[in-house]
């Protein structure tokens, strides 16, 4: 059996503001830095430890890792970042506020937008403030400009089996930092979670989750590791 562990990133500025986050940078918020911290307190507590750590490329992600391996006393843990373990880019709407959304195209449009499995939001247009393409992280790389959920796991997944599978399965004991909709597509992935069903798997902010697999990687438990 092995043993993986998911962080989702702590509150940011935005999740408390109700905007459509994706591939924007905002900052941790204070109550966002406090979760880093105590999640890593509560894995220090419970026992755990690790040898390699995987984050995506967005600040708060990186920032919680850091706040949480900190407190584990493991700042100096090698971390590898890498763009598919971003947040589902949400396009056009990024930065704008679900209620004004909500309002312009009406509660049920937001609803696909946010929690189908495969709509995708408007793509972000080109040359708009939104547009990474030239971003220095993103160099030589075909960025999406919108995707659904559907369309984020395409991506996570390779990235999944190419790197981090490789690692769990090696023995060595890994945390994965990242978003809201990355982690969702692994959880869906590893406990074979049905399309319909996976949209409605919330995971909160800051709280580790700990993934038992089985000899073949398949998920056979999980749960919050909370005070």
């Amino acid at each position: 059996m092995f043993t993986l562990v998911l962080l989702r990133h702590g509150q940011s500025q935005w999740n408390v503001e109700q905007r459509f986050t994706g591939w924007a940078e905002p900052d941790l918020s204070e109550k966002g830095v406090a979760e880093a911290r105590v999640a890593g307190q509560i894995l220090a507590k419970s026992g755990f430890d690790f040898d390699l750590c995987f984050s995506s490329l967005h600040t708060r992600a990186l920032k919680t890792l850091d706040l949480t391996l900190e407190r584990l006393d493991r700042l100096w843990l090698p971390v590898e970042k890498h763009w598919c373990l971003n947040e589902r880019h949400y396009g056009a709407l990024t930065a704008l506020y679900h209620a004004e959304v909500a309002a312009q195209y009406g509660e049920e449009q937001v609803h696909l937008w946010r929690r189908s499995f495969d709509v995708a939001p408007p793509p972000v247009e080109p040359g708009s403030r939104w547009d990474l393409s030239g971003d220095r992280r993103y160099f030589g790389i075909a960025i999406p400009r919108g995707e659904s959920l559907k369309d984020t796991i395409a991506r996570v997944l390779p990235y999944w089996q190419e790197r981090i599978a490789l690692e769990v399965k090696a023995g060595r004991r890994i945390l994965v930092c990242g978003h809201g909709n990355s982690l969702r597509g692994l959880v869906k992935h590893l406990f074979r979670i049905p399309d319909e069903e996976i949209a409605g798997f919330e995971l909160p902010t800051g709280k580790p989750i700990i993934c038992e697999l089985d000899g073949d990687l398949v998920g056979t438990r999980r749960y919050l590791l909370e005070q």
